[in-house]
Order: structure tokens, then sequence, then C-alpha cells
């Protein structure tokens, strides 16, 4: 039975249909676009690397990077290559990996039905040998490497083993070279078989699409292949998070021409999923915005004197299980960045931001919102995201406006304390 949305502010609808599989599968349509995009994900991460396989009762640990290996043999095929067959189609396919979850995705400007039913195909069409695993250890070893040099990304990964104890989220998504060595056809297969059930996974399609034909499509193409009922909800095992950050300060020397920092705070106040995560996300949003975004006076004297540059930025993440603000960029003197946005934060729990500028920033990121529908790739990944955090995109507008000046006060005392804190720094090689 198809379920029908609308969000008459955006101008848009979404159809929502469950198969018979337990597959959901989500329409954006957007009439008269000249291009469709088409994304299946599971909601399989880094994150999983223990947890209790379908159908078993006790539970496995997994080595290090198996989700991002998995993601990686799924495109090779008995015969030949997924990427191959995509290029006949003219269409643009590509696949990631992050923490919580595994996507694949193509952008297509004709034969979308047909790219969609090379999608469906071979992400349920697992085909792993002791020869082709061993082949894409070596690959995926390489890959690792070349992320070992990355200062962006060893910033990024220095500050979350310094933020966490025992959390996942500290570990490499591709894992390490020691971990993958430890890699099997066997292990590849107990992961997809829990975590590739269609009942865990979401189709998601917007553009100018017919729904009836993609709903049809998808049924009789599942009625094909042998997909086992599925059981109950994953059970998946995390370690006992201790309180406060692992580490407050993380150093590392690399080929770099000027130092590198990421700033982050460690979340405690953890909600799980749902209204109140997306309350979360949204409240740490303008938060950040408010304190050291482009309009703040904190980024105009940092900028002008040369401490930032374009290059810094703002993100949190909220998940069910662990959420994070970082700030981070280039600047001559991290150390000196770090000290004034805590000192920033710390006058700002005494004199907050007065509401007229809380209530500007607020509009702004509406209109952010609003425009992330332009891209049909963005809102497709976005809405995804969401669903598997238990929340929806088309509640993110009416969240924004229900979100209190006083809310934003609590949420930013709660996280940003220099306490639960972590400065991580890219340092020249002299």
């Amino acid at each position: 039975m198809e379920n029908l949305m609308e969000n008459k502010l955006l101008k848009e609808k979404l159809i929502s249909h469950k198969l018979k599989v337990g597959l959901n599968v989500y329409i954006l349509p957007k009439p008269g676009y000249s291009r469709q995009f088409a994304i299946y994900a599971t909601q399989y991460g880094s994150n999983d690397s223990q947890f209790v396989p379908l159908g078993k009762k006790e539970p496995i640990t997994v080595p290090d990077g198996i989700a991002h290996f998995l993601e990686h043999k799924l495109f090779e095929e008995e015969e030949g290559n997924i990427f191959d067959e995509y290029a006949k189609l003219g269409a643009q396919p590509n696949a990631f990996t992050n923490f919580n979850m595994t996507a694949y995705h193509f952008t297509s400007t004709g034969n979308f039905y047909e790219c969609l039913d090379v999608l469906l195909g071979f992400v349920g069409r697992p085909y792993f040998t002791d020869e082709n695993v061993e082949k894409e250890k070596g690959i995926i070893a390489q890959e690792i490497r070349m992320y070992e040099d990355n200062p962006y990304w060893r910033v990024y990964f220095n500050l979350l083993k310094g933020l966490y104890h025992e959390h996942p989220v500290r570990k490499d998504i591709a894992g390490t070279v020691e971990s993958i060595y430890k890699i099997n056809k066997e292990i590849l297969y107990e992961c997809y078989r829990t975590f590739y059930h269609p009942s865990n996974m979401v189709l998601f399609i917007a553009g100018d699409v017919d729904t009836d034909r993609v709903i049809k499509q998808a049924e009789e193409l599942f009625s094909k292949q042998p997909v086992k009922e599925a059981g109950s909800e994953i059970e998946r095992i995390l370690p006992e998070e201790e309180k406060g950050v692992a580490q407050s300060r993380v150093e590392e020397k690399l080929a770099v021409s000027r130092p590198m920092f990421a700033l982050g705070f460690k979340d405690e106040d953890i909600t799980g999923g749902g209204d109140r995560l997306l309350e979360k996300i949204i409240a740490n949003e303008i938060i950040l915005d408010m304190l050291v975004g482009p309009s703040s006076d904190i980024y105009s004297n940092l900028y002008e004197e040369g401490l930032i540059d374009s290059s810094f930025g703002t993100d949190y993440t909220g998940e069910k299980n662990y959420g994070h603000a970082i700030m981070s960029g280039q600047s001559s003197d991290p150390e000196k960045v770090a000290s004034i946005l805590y000192d920033e934060i710390d006058k700002r729990k005494s004199k907050p931001w007065d509401q007229d500028y809380f209530e500007r920033i607020k509009k702004k990121k509406m209109g952010q919102h609003i425009r992330l529908f332009n891209s049909i790739e963005s809102t497709s990944i976005r809405f995804v995201s969401m669903l598997f955090k238990d929340t929806h995109l088309f509640d993110y507008y009416q969240t924004i406006e229900s979100i209190t000046y006083d809310l934003i006060i609590q949420e930013f005392k709660q996280l940003y304390n220099k306490s639960n804190s972590c400065l991580s720094m890219i340092v020249p090689k002299i």
C-alpha cells in the first residue's frame, strides 16, 4: 500500500511503499527534471564490528574495515564489473561507507529503469571467492596507506581518537592494513546475510519517474531473488563508553605547509533517534553558526588577525549513540585559536547572544533547508541518513520553527565545555 506525504511549504510530495520482502521504497517526484537519482542503502557501517549474526545466538567480533571492504566487493561480478554496465547505460554510479551506513547510488539522464535493475541486481548478488577477496586486500591496503598521509583525514580521526575511549567511531572506516588481512569470504558472507536483508535497507529515488512502474519493477526483481525472511531487529553490540574525553590534545607531524586543527566537543547527552535527536542536530547547527559562523564577531576577529582563513568550518554530528561538535581549519597558531574559542564560549555562558541574533540565524537555516531540495543528490542522501536515525527530512522545517532561544542556551551550556573537548593538530615536519 502506498503512502503519500505532502509538504506544502516546500511544494514537495513523497510516496512510500513497503515491498513484500520488507524493503521500504521512497520516491520524491520531480516532474520535468532531466536527471534521476537512486540510492540503495543499508543501515550498516564501520561501527558495526560486534553483533549477533542473523539466525544465531552468540555475538561475534569482525575485523575493522569490513563494511567498507564489502562495499568494494559488491561491485565485482563473476562476469565482469558493474561500472562497465553503467557506462553502457550512460549513468554515473558510486558508493560510500561511513560509520553507520553503506550506500550504492547512481545518477542518470536516461535508461533509468535499466539502471535501477543493475543497482538492485548487483547489491543483491554477492560474489566472494578466496581469490577475489585476496586480490582486494592489496587494493584497500593501498587506499588505507594513502589516507594515512592525508592531513585532512588524520586531523579528523586523531580528534575522534581523542574524544572517545572505546566507541568504534574512533576507528578508521577502512580499518587498518592488519585488520583487512584478517577478512575472508566466510566473514563477508556472514556480514552480508545479517545486514543486507531488504528489511534493513532503504531505496530512495528522486526525479521524473513513474512511481507505479518503479514499485512493480522492484517487486518483480525481488520475487526472483532468494530472500530469507527477516528475523528480529539486528542486535548490535557497543562497548561501554566512559565519560569525558580520552585525550585533551593530539598532535601529529606531517608534510604540510601550514598547521591544521580540529577542536571537538564530545556530546554526552545521548538521546537515541527520533524527534529529540533531530531537535538536537538543528539546535547545534544554529549554535555553531551563532558562535563562530561567518556573521559572528569572533569569526571576523580571527579572520582579520590572520588566525583563520576560508578553510575554517563547523559541523555537528548527531547519531543514536554518540555525538560531537567540531570547529576546524588551517591556522598559523591553532592553540591560540583554540584559546580564543574557549574564552568566547565562557563569555557567552555569562553573556548570551541577544534573541534577535538567534532569530536571524534560525531564518538563515530555514532558507538553507529549502534550498537543499534543489539538489536531488543531496536531498536523497540526507533523507536516507535521517531515516536511519528514525527521523524524517519533511519534519526538519517544522522542527526548526519549534526551536526556542531557551533550548539553544540550554544545549550550548550542556555541550560546549573545555573539560569535554579535544584539540587535534597537524603541524609541519621540520
